[in-house]
C-alpha cells in the first residue's frame, strides 16, 4: 500500500480544543468519512452519497487529512456498511495510534438482530468496528439516534452496555445525538403529532449521562435551537461534534442555480427538498449577501460557515466531510483566525432569514408528511 504521509502537504496550524470534562483534545476540525462511504440503502431509504470517493481518492484524502494537521476522524459501521470504516482504516494502519482520534457509531445498523440497540449485537458491532478500524478501541462511541423501540425496551440495555465498553477500556468517551429527528421517525403523516424533540432529549441524557453530544449545527440552523444546544452542553461540561457545519456542502457556493444536480436511488440528497432548484436557489442568494461581506470566495465562505459554529462553544468541534483529497485540503486550509464578532452576527442574521424562508416552504423530505425539519 502506498503511503501518503509526508507528500508534500505542509502541516496547518489549526487551533486545539478540548471536548468537555473526558479531556480530549483534538484540532478544532475534525474529518466526517460519511462521504467515503458511497451510495447506500439503509431501513428503506438512501442514505449514502452516490458522488462518493473511489478508494483511490478515499485513501489519499484521508492521509491528505492527517497530513494538514487533522487528527480527529468520524465513522460509523453504517456508512457504506463498513466501507467507511475499512478505508479509515488503512489511515489507522500507518499512524501513531495514540495521535489519532477515533469515533464511530452504533445503532443504525442492526443486521440479523431484534432491533440495533440488541446490547448483544452491540457488542458485535463493536468489535466488528474495531476490527474494520484495526484497533483495539475507540476514542468515541456515540448512540446514533434516539428510537429505543416501544416504550424505550432497548434503552436500559444500550445504556448499560456503552458503559461497560468504557469500563473496559474499549471506548474512551461515550457520546449520544442531541435534539434531532431520527431517520425512523421521518415519515410521520399529517395527523401524526411528533413528540417534543428537546423533552426527549433532556430525558435521555440524564439515562446515558454521555461524554460528547453529536450536534448538527450550521448556518442554516435556527439561532434559538442552536444558542440552547451549546448552553446546555457547557451546563454539563460535555464535549459537542457538530456534524453538517457547511450543510453538506449548500453553504460553500458548489450548488449554483441553474446547475439542476441528479442523485441516486442511494443518495440521501435525493429526499431533501434543500437540494432542489428552487431551495437552491434560496441559499445562494443567501450567500451572495453574505459574500458582499466576507468576500465571495469560497473559502471565505467555508471560513465563516466554520467558525460559526466554533464561536459559539469552546469545547465545540467541527468535522468536515469529503470526496476528493482537494476538498479536505481546502476545508482545512481555510480555516485561519476566527472573523471579527460582528461579521459572524451579520452572517447570523443572513442566513437566518434564509432558514427561514426555507422553513415556511414546506417540509425538508420530500416523501414527509408534516412536521418541519429545521436545518440540513
Amino acid at each position: 500500500m502506498a503511503r501518503y504521509l509526508g507528500g508534500g502537504v505542509t502541516g496547518l496550524a489549526l487551533p486545539i480544543r478540548t471536548l468537555g470534562s473526558c479531556g480530549i483534545s483534538v484540532p478544532a476540525l475534525g474529518v466526517g468519512c460519511w462521504g467515503i462511504g458511497g451510495a447506500d440503502v439503509n431501513l428503506g431509504l438512501p442514505m449514502g452519497w452516490d458522488s462518493g470517493a473511489d478508494e483511490k481518492a478515499a485513501t489519499a484524502g484521508l492521509f491528505t487529512a492527517w497530513d494538514c494537521g487533522a487528527r480527529l476522524y468520524d465513522t460509523t459501521d453504517v456508512y457504506g456498511h463498513g466501507r467507511s470504516e475499512r478505508l479509515l482504516g488503512r489511515l489507522v494502519a500507518q499512524v501513531p495510534r495514540e495521535d489519532i482520534v477515533l469515533a464511530s457509531k452504533v445503532g443504525y445498523f442492526a443486521g440479523t438482530a431484534e432491533h440495533g440497540f440488541h446490547p448483544g449485537h452491540m457488542r458485535r458491532q463493536l468489535e466488528q468496528t474495531l476490527d474494520n478500524l484495526g484497533t483495539d478501541r475507540l476514542d468515541i462511541y456515540v448512540l446514533h439516534h434516539a428510537d429505543f423501540g416501544p416504550s424505550d425496551r432497548w434503552l436500559s440495555g444500550a445504556v448499560d452496555a456503552m458503559h461497560e465498553f468504557r469500563e473496559r477500556g474499549l471506548v474512551r468517551a461515550v457520546g449520544m445525538r442531541g435534539p434531532h429527528r431520527f431517520t425512523l421517525d421521518r415519515l410521520a403523516t399529517g395527523s401524526v403529532l411528533r413528540e417534543d424533540k428537546v423533552a426527549r432529549f433532556q430525558i435521555l441524557f440524564e439515562r446515558v449521562r454521555p461524554d460528547v453530544l453529536a450536534v448538527r449545527d450550521n448556518l442554516l440552523t435556527p439561532a434559538a435551537r442552536s444558542e440552547a444546544v451549546f448552553a446546555f452542553a457547557a451546563r454539563h461540561q460535555v464535549g459537542v461534534l457538530v456534524n453538517k457545519p457547511l450543510a453538506q456542502g449548500l453553504l460553500t457556493g458548489a450548488y449554483i442555480p441553474g446547475d439542476a444536480r441528479r442523485f441516486g436511488t442511494g443518495d440521501h440528497r435525493s429526499r431533501k427538498r434543500w437540494f432542489t432548484p428552487e431551495a437552491v436557489t434560496l441559499i445562494f442568494a443567501g450567500l451572495q449577501r453574505l459574500g458582499e461581506i466576507v468576500g465571495d470566495e469560497p473559502d471565505q465562505l467555508i471560513r465563516t460557515a466554520l467558525w460559526s459554529c466554533l464561536a459559539r462553544y469552546e469545547h465545540a468541534v467541527v468535522l468536515v466531510g469529503f470526496t476528493s483529497p482537494a476538498q479536505i485540503r481546502a476545508s482545512l486550509a481555510c480555516l485561519g483566525d476566527a472573523p471579527p464578532r460582528h461579521v459572524l452576527e451579520e452572517a447570523w442574521r443572513i442566513m437566518a432569514s434564509v432558514q427561514q424562508r426555507l422553513d415556511a416552504g414546506g417540509e425538508v423530505f420530500l416523501d414527509e408528511g408534516s412536521g418541519a425539519e429545521v436545518a440540513p
